[in-house]
């Protein structure tokens, strides 16, 4: 039997869709200059968090997990804290003349817990931190206006419509940061953003050429590429704002479509193995990947309105799931996977008060599990189990759930904190804003939303049972004319049947989460 996980090759690519960065961000701040300028910005940002009760006291799962961490000393307390910081840079550097750009993103110290690498024992006299070398490069791309149109090159942010299949993780809670090593084109034609890329998405084994400075990969069969091609119609803030001050109403949309295949595959450069095994042709098994996406996306903005929506369908197949050499397996994996996500704002950005109602669906699969982080080699879920593999050859040839991107962030604690994302299930989401003190461009405010949820397949839940849950999150934030932000946030979920131990006969009890998040913007 193989490991289904391991097909995530099905559907980890949900994954890639062409980046409103690629065809907005892009290009848009490139301006004739008779100089060389430097640019900086970014954030610093501190978060804290206590979390009670993530694993909603009721027992194990039948492959006995909890849903959430406890505490080792006391499990009965159900407390838990963290605090973590990050530092992420954005440089550019633009040439005279204005038609060249390089950028690149950094983060220091990404999501660092505080406290962590203390020098010596813990309870040594020590007083400081050993010095880490923790820098990410996230983001290193070039762009260059041609006659044609905008040419870029590199590695640079994925996002795409709200994000719910592509998301760059830009926002300053995002925890991800998806990107992709692409070479894109885009111009514009009668008002719309035309765009097509070519994106290196997956490359390996590699192997050093003599003398080590680069490498070759060692059969081109086994790299996974991507297509890409997109159309937008689209206006930036500074233009809606414009427009939304002169009583003006604009409507935006786009889509995309993206092909992504895979010839042959090495499986044992990636999975994980007791002991180092040697690449050599043995190794190379047919894949016969193919995977489709199509996502659409609008929005329409009024004086005192926002309307935006996107929806996603991807097919996917492996002609070959198999991940032992020399073990074939009979039929192919496919997936059929969609979603689609709503968000309203009632009221202008700087009204005193504000409403709107959002919601979201995410397909799903009758396996046991939601299946949000499927990990290469893990062993098939059971029933009452939280996570898993949604495909088990040769019993289970399909992969149908859909999964949000993480960063796409709808709650604080279920679909965050203790699913993962949003796949497998629909959610209501009704939130209020009202500012509560102002001054200048200062003020504080407070924000309430409440989140209800059900799973798509009762057979996917710990519980047995649709009903996952009703999440109240409030929040209070200050935010400043120079950048600072802080956030006092609070949630609470009362679970449903659907998060209960059903083996046991043990009901969910709520959890709750309280955070503070500081942010340094500039």
């Amino acid at each position: 039997m193989i490991p289904a996980p391991a097909l995530a090759l099905a559907t980890a690519w949900t994954l890639s869709a062409l980046v409103q960065d690629g065809f907005t961000d892009v290009g848009q701040d490139l301006e004739d200059r008779d100089h060389p300028l430097f640019a900086v910005e970014g954030y610093y940002r501190t978060r804290g968090e206590l979390l009670y009760d993530l694993d909603l006291s009721r027992g194990p799962t039948p492959s006995g997990q909890f849903l959430g961490p406890l505490p080792l000393s006391n499990p009965a307390s159900h407390l838990l804290d963290d605090a973590d910081m990050r530092l992420r840079t954005d440089f550019a550097i633009y040439a005279p003349g204005g038609g060249l750009a390089v950028k690149a993103r950094f983060d220091t110290f990404n999501n660092l817990q505080l406290g962590s690498l203390p020098q010596g024992a813990p309870q040594s006299s020590s007083s400081y931190q050993t010095p880490l070398d923790a820098i990410l490069v996230r983001r290193v791309y070039a762009e260059v206006l041609t006659p044609v149109g905008l040419l870029a090159t590199g590695r640079m942010g994925n996002q795409f419509g709200l994000g719910i299949t592509a998301n760059a993780g830009d926002c300053l809670d995002c925890d991800y940061d998806q990107s992709a090593d692409r070479i894109l084109f885009t111009t514009p034609i009668l008002g719309l953003i035309w765009a097509a890329a070519f994106d290196f998405t997956a490359a390996g084994p590699l192997v050093p050429r003599t003398g080590g400075a680069t490498f070759v990969e060692l059969d081109p069969s086994t790299e996974v590429h991507t297509l890409d091609f997109a159309l937008l119609r689209w206006h930036d803030a500074d233009a809606i704002e414009r427009r939304r001050l002169a009583g003006l109403t604009t409507f935006d949309y786009g889509g995309f479509y993206a092909h992504r295949w895979q010839q042959n595959d090495v499986p044992v450069d990636y999975l994980p193995t007791a002991s180092p095994v040697p690449i050599t042709p043995a190794q190379v098994m047919a894949r016969g990947f193919e995977a489709d996406v199509f996502d659409g996306w609008a929005r329409l903005i009024a004086p005192e309105l926002r309307l935006e929506g996107e929806a996603t369908f991807l097919s996917s197949i492996v002609e070959q799931p198999s991940l032992i050499p020399g073990v074939l397996l009979p039929r192919p994996v496919t997936g059929t996977q969609w979603g689609g996500a709503f968000e309203s704002d009632i009221g202008a950005p700087r009204r005193r008060w504000g409403a709107g109602f959002d919601a979201g669906i995410a397909s799903g699969d009758s396996a046991p599990g939601f299946g949000a982080f499927p990990r290469p080699g893990a062993p098939p879920p059971r029933p009452g189990d939280l996570n898993g593999p949604q495909a088990n050859p040769p019993y289970d040839y399909t992969v149908n759930n859909f999964q949000f991107s993480p960063d796409y962030i709808v709650d604080r604690i279920l679909f965050r904190n203790i699913i993962g994302t949003v796949t497998d299930a629909f959610y209501l989401k009704p939130h209020a804003r009202v500012t509560l003190a102002r001054s200048g461009k200062s003020r504080l405010s407070a924000e309430l939303f409440a989140v209800a949820s059900w799973a798509l397949y009762a057979s996917s839940t710990p519980g047995g049972a649709n009903a996952l849950g009703l999440e109240v999150d409030p929040t209070l934030r200050y935010e400043s004319s120079d950048g600072f932000q802080a956030e006092l946030q609070y949630g609470v979920l009362f679970p449903f049947a659907g998060l209960a131990n059903a083996q046991l006969g043990i009901p969910a009890q709520p959890a709750q989460i309280g955070r503070l998040l500081l942010d340094y913007v500039f």
